[in-house]
């Protein structure tokens, strides 16, 4: 009987494409999968690859007349392992969770911090990016649990709940104390320096088609890819950050930082809580989502 590991090697080396990406993704040697290869195609009696200048393509006699039957024998092991890791009620392996730096440290802190007190023997891998590069990674499954900023319109993913409120807001040092304690005209803060997140984040968006939704047009001085940096300009008196309330309270409690109250105010926005599509949920992940829940 072919030995279980030649398969699994097949079949990653089928998903990548590459010997490089297969052999980086089983943490052996290139040399070790390409030998594997050899070993199922002699075992086996066949060719199941074409070597191109593209990568590795499956053969049209052999590799793709297994591929499937492969890909589900593979899918019903790991279903197997799983179940029994679950009838011990141990959470074991990884847990992949893809959020931005600021919902890790504002949002996510707590609950890794409680998940891996009752589960120290699980994995946790924190992969941070923007709401777009968290759902390519859940689509492309490299990613178990996504926190993304709502709306999201992707039929590749599963949206499951919003997990948190946020409230757009402006803030800024005593160097604006003109603007404190009365609500200014939403449109007066186009003649202030704002600081603001770059344009490709999906909060700076929401924020620029309000904007112009209300006939104005914000235009930063400085753009930043931190949240954490633009609070710092801020209380440094550099301009007035366009941010959530909820990220800047201990700042607003001790004065640091005062808010702008405007008319209109920014509408509120949420975070949602993302699964990749069709995949029986470890777990592992199931414990970390009853934390969330």
């Amino acid at each position: 009987m072919v030995n279980l590991d030649l398969y699994r090697v097949f079949y990653t080396v089928a998903k990548c494409g590459s010997l490089t990406k297969a052999a980086e993704e089983l943490y052996i040697s290139q040399p070790a999968v390409s030998q594997a290869v050899k070993q199922l195609e002699n075992q086996l009696g066949g060719k199941l690859f074409n070597r191109t200048h593209r990568g590795m393509e499956l053969s049209d006699t052999g590799g793709k007349q297994i591929f499937d039957t492969v890909e589900k024998a593979l899918k019903l092991l790991a279903e197997a392992e799983t179940k029994y890791s679950e009838l011990k009620n141990t959470a074991t392996g990884v847990v992949r969770i893809c959020a931005s730096d600021t919902v890790s440290t504002h949002f996510l802190l707590k609950y890794i911090k409680q998940y891996h007190e009752k589960y120290p023997n699980v994995n946790l891998i924190l992969q941070n990016g923007t709401s777009a590069q968290t759902i390519e990674l859940l689509k492309n499954k490299k990613g178990d649990i996504g926190f993304v900023n709502l709306p999201v319109d992707d039929k590749d993913i599963n949206l499951s709940n919003t997990v948190m409120r946020l409230h757009d807001t402006f803030v800024a040092s005593d160097r604006f104390s003109e603007l404190f304690g009365k609500t200014v005209d939403l449109r007066q803060l186009q003649d202030y320096p704002l600081l603001m997140l770059e344009l490709t984040t999906a909060t700076r968006q929401a924020i620029i088609n309000f904007a112009h939704s209300q006939g104005i047009h914000l235009h930063p001085e400085i753009e930043l890819a931190s949240l954490e940096l633009m609070t710092e300009l801020a209380k440094n008196g550099i301009g007035i950050a366009c941010i959530p309330r909820e990220f800047v309270r201990h700042e607003l409690e001790t004065g640091a930082l005062k808010e702008i109250k405007t008319n209109p105010e920014l509408p509120a926005r949420a975070i949602g809580l993302a699964l990749p599509k069709d995949e029986d949920l470890s777990f592992a992940v199931k414990e970390f989502l009853n934390l969330i829940d």
